[in-house]
């Protein structure tokens, strides 16, 4: 049956060479990547580590959560992929997507999500040392209140359903001295906070990815937090805690087409286990690109994936 499953998965790959094309038509991509255990990879131990890689993306309209199987976790996995893009990458801060600062075509972005993570690690910790004498508010809350403020902006954003010159404008206005008044509280507390503990750590986090956080207020198609790839690799980051890993790197190919597939249909509206009864009927009839494009989860109607033989 895992044959079966990996020869299914091979015959998918027109499907998927045009997703990560379509990957490429969005003003952004977000990426995020997780551990991997794959048995039988050439010149390994089956105890080393390989990783999953996400990317997500595509026009706001047609959202594409592409998979990608490597045996490593270096950047240049992210700048191979990228190797013809233009426009913004987001991700976290892990030192690998350096890479990407030698494409001058692309231009990265911070995760606000991950700054005020940090920040919350110190708040609940403090909370645990005052016990009962919890109330009075610490630098770490200071900070989160100034980040919360920021995310009131953007909710306001969607509750008003704004259009992206009209975000870019509000955020401009709100968001832009919300920000640099943030930088300057950041430093100012920065000079007096020992470097090593967890708050001097937080504080050092924000201002050095300072001149990356700020980038989304800058064009209203873009999000202040790579949430939508950490989103993404949740689904795969659960299944591993049952079938644990890979049996081979075929296999770990054919679990990321598979999360591919389904992802991106869930992206888009679709049922996956109809979309995939959907797919494999029509597959085996397919010849040309055409014929694979409209097999894409972005070109079905969902109404039509509940009668897959019709």
């Amino acid at each position: 049956m895992a044959n079966w499953a990996v020869k299914a998965a091979v015959r998918c790959a027109p499907v998927i060479d045009l997703l990560e094309n379509e990957i490429r038509c969005g003003p952004a991509i977000n990426i995020d990547e997780s551990a991997l255990q794959v048995l039988n990879e050439p010149g390994r131990k089956n105890t080393t580590k390989s990783y999953m890689w996400v990317f997500c993306a595509g026009a706001p309209e047609r959202p594409v959560v592409l998979y990608r199987y490597q045996p490593t976790r270096s950047g240049k996995v992210a700048l191979a992929f990228l190797k013809d893009y233009r426009g913004y990458i987001q991700s976290d801060d892990y030192s690998g997507y350096d890479h990407l600062g030698q494409n001058p075509d692309i231009v990265q972005l911070g995760c606000w999500a991950h700054v005020r993570r940090k920040f919350i690690d110190v708040a609940k910790t403090r909370k645990k040392l005052r016990g009962k004498k919890a109330g009075v508010k610490t630098l770490a809350d200071e900070a989160l209140d100034y980040i919360g403020r920021l995310y009131h902006i953007e909710k306001k954003t969607r509750q008003d359903d704004l259009t992206p010159d009209q975000i870019y404008q509000l955020r401009q206005q709100h968001a832009k001295p919300l920000l640099d008044e943030f930088e300057k509280w950041l430093e100012a507390k920065q000079a007096l906070t020992p470097p090593a503990g967890l708050l001097g750590s937080a504080i050092n986090y924000a201002l050095k990815n300072w001149s990356k956080q700020i980038v989304y207020i800058d064009d209203g198609r873009l999000k202040p937090d790579n949430n939508v790839a950490e989103n993404a690799i949740r689904p795969f980051v659960v299944g591993r805690k049952n079938w644990l890993f890979a049996g081979s790197p075929d296999g770990a190919e054919a679990s990321a087409t598979f999360f591919t597939l389904i992802e991106t249909a869930k992206a888009n509206g679709l049922e996956p286990y109809g979309y995939l009864r959907y797919l494999f009927t029509r597959l085996p009839l397919t010849a040309d690109e055409q014929g694979y494009r409209k097999l894409l989860p972005q070109n079905i109607d969902p109404g039509k994936i509940s009668r897959p033989y019709e």
